[in-house]
C-alpha cells in the first residue's frame, strides 16, 4: 500500500486534494492499484469499510495521457456499474531551473612575487548539516587582479539544491602550477540574493579572515560583482508528452532462416508453455511503449521469408498478412500476428536491415516537426548480411526524429550489433557521423533469469531497452530547437446544477 487519500463524506462525487509523490521510469512498467471504499468507522482496517471497487493502470499511463490525465471505469463488482475515477499526474518542477551567471573581480591581492594573481572562483553549497560540497569551479583567469570569467550554467539543484535561502560559500583562489593554490578570500550569498541580478546587493566584498584577524586596518582582499543573472528552466520528456507529442511504435521482425518453428531448437519455436524469446522481447518492450503511443495501432512488418501461395522471398511483409494495413491493435494484436505468421510463411535468409530502417525513416522523414517520434523495434538472431548499407541508413536516420531498438536472440556472436549502438565509437558511413546516438542494442541471453521467471527477464530487458530513448527524444528536440507545446488546460468537473420544484 502506497497511500491512501482523505475521507470525504456524503458524496458520490469526492474530489480528493491529497497528493502522492512517485519516482517515475519511462523504461519500467510501474503497475498501479486504486482501491475504492466507502468509510463506515474510524477503524484503519480496511475490512471494516464497504468495497467500491479498483481500477488497474501503469503510471506510463497517466503521463501518456493527453495532458496527464486519465479516466477510467471503476470495476470490482460483477454485474455493478462502480463509477469512473480521474487520476492526474504533474512532474515536480521546482528543481528544474538552471542558472547562468557571469562575475567578474576588482582589485584582488596580489599573491604572486613576479606577477599578478590568476584567480578563480570556486562555489559550496551548504548541506543540512553545515558542510559545504563543491558545486562549480570556473576558469582560471591569469595575470590579473581584476578578472572577468566567463558565464557559466549550472542547475538550481546542484547550486541549493532547490532551496532559494541556503548559503552559497564562494572562496577566491590565486591558481598555481603546483596545485598549492593561494587562498585569497570569501564570501557568503544565496540563490534568492543571487536572482537580484546586477545591483548594488550583488557586490560582494572578498574576506581572508586571517588577514582581518592581523590588521586592525583590512577592509578587505578586493571586490567580486555579479554581471549577469539568467534563470533557464529544463524542458523535461514529459513536458513533450503532455503537450501532445506521440510516440509511434513500429515493431519488426527479422524472421529470416532460424529453423522450422515446430523444432524446440527454433528461435520462434512455438512453445504451447511460454513465450520464445521473440514473444518476450516483443511483449517486454512493447507493453511498455505502448502507454505512450496514442492510437494503440502498431505496424508490424517481418522480414526474411518466402510467402504463399507462390513462394516468393519477401524482406518486407506484413505479419498479419494483409499488406494494404499491417496494423496491428496493442501489443497483443502483434503477438497475436507473429506466431499466425510463422504458421504461414517459410523462414528464409538473407537478414537486409537496410530496408527495415529506411521504410522507418521514410516516416518519420514527413514529421520533422517532432510531434511524432518513431520507435523502431527489431528482433533478430544478429546475422546482418548489409552491414555497409544498414550504417549509411542509420547515419541518415540520425537526422529524423526516430530511435533504433535492436534486441538480439539466440547463441550468434553479436559484434556488429555493438558496432551499431554506438556508445563507445559514434557510428560512421563515408566518412559522415551519426548526428546522434540513436540506436540501443541489448542480447537477450543477458536477461534470461536463471530461475526460469520469465516475467523478471522481460523487466529487466524493457529496463536497459528503454533507458536511452527520453534522452534520444530530447537531443532531438534541442538540436532541431523544438518547444514543448503548453499542455492542455487543466480539466474542470461538469457543474451539477441542483432543480428545485416551486
Amino acid at each position: 500500500q502506497f497511500g491512501r487519500t482523505e475521507v470525504i463524506d456524503n458524496t458520490l462525487n469526492p474530489d480528493f486534494v491529497r497528493k502522492f509523490i512517485m519516482d517515475y521510469f519511462f523504461e519500467e512498467r510501474e503497475n498501479l492499484r486504486f482501491d475504492f471504499y466507502d468509510v463506515d468507522s474510524k477503524s484503519p482496517n480496511l475490512s471494516k469499510h464497504d468495497f467500491l471497487g479498483q481500477m488497474f493502470c501503469t503510471l506510463g499511463e497517466i503521463v501518456g495521457s493527453q495532458g496527464s490525465r486519465l479516466e477510467k471505469s471503476i470495476v470490482g463488482i460483477p454485474g455493478k456499474k462502480c463509477g469512473t475515477v480521474i487520476v492526474t499526474a504533474e512532474e515536480l518542477g521546482c528543481c528544474r531551473d538552471s542558472v547562468l551567471m557571469q562575475f567578474c573581480a576588482n582589485k584582488l591581492d596580489k599573491k604572486d612575487f613576479f606577477g599578478k594573481s590568476d584567480p578563480f572562483l570556486v562555489f559550496h553549497r551548504s548541506n543540512e548539516d553545515g558542510s559545504f560540497t563543491i558545486c562549480h569551479k570556473t576558469e582560471v583567469v591569469k595575470n590579473t587582479l581584476n578578472p572577468v570569467w566567463q558565464a557559466f550554467k549550472i542547475s538550481v539543484r546542484a547550486l541549493c539544491n532547490g532551496d532559494y535561502d541556503r548559503t552559497i560559500k564562494v572562496e577566491v583562489y590565486d591558481w598555481d602550477r603546483d596545485g598549492s593554490h593561494d587562498f585569497i578570500g570569501e564570501f557568503t550569498t544565496s540563490y534568492r540574493e543571487l536572482s537580484r541580478g546586477q545591483s548594488q546587493f550583488n557586490v560582494y566584498e572578498v574576506i581572508n579572515p586571517k588577514k582581518k584577524g592581523k590588521k586592525k586596518k583590512y577592509v578587505n582582499s578586493g571586490t567580486v560583482t555579479l554581471l549577469s543573472f539568467l534563470i533557464e528552466t529544463e524542458v523535461s520528456f514529459l513536458d513533450y508528452i503532455k503537450g501532445g507529442y506521440a510516440l509511434n511504435f513500429k515493431v519488426n521482425l527479422i524472421l529470416a532462416s532460424t529453423g522450422n518453428p515446430l523444432q524446440p531448437t527454433s528461435l520462434h519455436y512455438m512453445n504451447p508453455y511460454q513465450l520464445n524469446a521473440y514473444g518476450m522481447a516483443l511483449r517486454a518492450v512493447g507493453e511498455i511503449i505502448q502507454d505512450y503511443d496514442s492510437d494503440k495501432m502498431f505496424p508490424a512488418l517481418g522480414f526474411g521469408a518466402r510467402l504463399p501461395p507462390d513462394g516468393r522471398v519477401s524482406h518486407e511483409f506484413a505479419l498479419n498478412g494483409n499488406p494494404q494495413n499491417p496494423y496491428c491493435h496493442g501489443i497483443d494484436g502483434v503477438m497475436e500476428a507473429y506466431y499466425r505468421s510463422l504458421k504461414s510463411v517459410q523462414l528464409y535468409g538473407p537478414t537486409n536491415f537496410a530496408p527495415v530502417i529506411n521504410h522507418v525513416a521514410r516516416y518519420a522523414a514527413s514529421v520533422k516537426d517532432g510531434s511524432q517520434y518513431f520507435v523502431l523495434l527489431i528482433v533478430t538472431d544478429g546475422v546482418i548480411s548489409d552491414m555497409a548499407q544498414t550504417k549509411e541508413s542509420i547515419v541518415n536516420a540520425s537526422k529524423l526524429p526516430m530511435s533504433i531498438i535492436i534486441v538480439g536472440v539466440g547463441p550468434a556472436e553479436f559484434d556488429a550489433m555493438e558496432e551499431l549502438d554506438g556508445d563507445v565509437v559514434r557510428i560512421s558511413s563515408r566518412g559522415r557521423f551519426a548526428e546522434r546516438d540513436i540506436v540501443q542494442f541489448v542480447p537477450f541471453r543477458d536477461y534470461i533469469d536463471r530461475s526460469g521467471n520469465h516475467v523478471l527477464s522481460m523487466a529487466r530487458l524493457a529496463k536497459d531497452v528503454l533507458a536511452e530513448i527520453p534522452e534520444q527524444f530530447l537531443s532531438y528536440m534541442r538540436v532541431r530547437g523544438i518547444k514543448p507545446s503548453p499542455a492542455p488546460p487543466p480539466y474542470t468537473p461538469p457543474i451539477h446544477v441542483l432543480q428545485t420544484q416551486i
